[in-house]
């Protein structure tokens, strides 16, 4: 199944609007670029919601959010709803501020998603589950596939939690992903690429289990592919070399 979904966002090179924080915006649109989708940054209230009518998914990430960014956020959004596009919302950090907070309740209460997806941190904190957190880090513990669940049910769309082992959940199957590379954790921006590879990977034909578990395994297949290299000694000749593993085939990706 991962082969076949990878192969048609290859095939069909899909438009993502990536309304994402300013620090990873490089990163995720080489990073979506080299696995196949196409991506496009617009930020702006006035057009927000026309690049979403031309795009093929959008992903909402309030990393560095501001109000007009979260204005735009919504517009988009709402355009991509009435679209029938797939909307991915990235709540980065939502339990470091208010503002976070209540920004993640505005874009919940007018923008249908079809995944939301975060670490164990931010998911049980917009469920009201405490985990502890360090700025936009999960550092505690709690049960991932008891909170994926209630994500899923609480706001009806796919709840994906990210860590050392991806816990994907309609409300009533849960999938668990354990490809992946500690070094994605030493990298800026490896969370917020993979909810654009989510968006590519939801435009597909497909259930929504498959489409989110064929983004995370390949995604973690494609770390694992880029820690092996002969020449990665750490977390920067990684993230350039994890770029150029997102752009193989699944079977190049599995070798040794």
């Amino acid at each position: 199944m991962t082969i076949k979904l990878v192969n048609e966002v290859r095939e069909n090179k899909p438009l993502i609007h990536n309304l994402t924080n300013q620090v990873v915006m490089n990163f995720s649109a080489n990073g979506l670029l080299a696995f196949g989708g196409s991506p496009i940054m617009a930020m702006a209230v006035e057009d927000a919601a026309d690049i979403a009518r031309l795009s093929d998914g959008v992903l909402i990430n309030i990393g560095t959010l501001t109000e007009q960014h979260l204005q735009a956020m919504i517009l988009a959004g709402k355009a991509a709803n009435e679209k029938g596009i797939p909307v991915v919302i990235d709540p980065v950090g939502v339990g470091a501020s208010e503002f976070r907070t209540e920004a993640f309740k505005r874009i919940i209460n007018e923008v249908k998603p079809a995944a939301i997806k975060g670490n164990l941190g931010e998911m049980a904190h917009i469920i009201g589950v405490s985990v502890e957190t360090k700025g936009v880090d999960s550092v505690g513990e709690g049960n991932e596939e008891e909170v994926a669940k209630k994500v899923s049910e609480q706001f009806d769309t796919l709840a994906l939690i990210t860590g050392k082992t991806d816990v994907i959940s309609d409300g009533s199957e849960v999938i668990r992903n354990e490809t992946g590379h500690e070094w994605l954790g030493r990298i800026t921006g490896s969370g917020c690429l993979l909810g654009s590879i989510l968006a590519a990977c939801l435009s597909t034909s497909g259930s929504p289990l498959d489409q989110a578990h064929a983004a995370v395994r390949f995604y973690g297949l494609a770390a694992e592919k880029a820690a092996r290299h002969r020449n990665v000694n750490g977390p920067g000749t990684f993230a350039a070399r994890f770029i150029d593993a997102l752009s193989m085939d699944l079977t190049k990706v599995e070798e040794a």
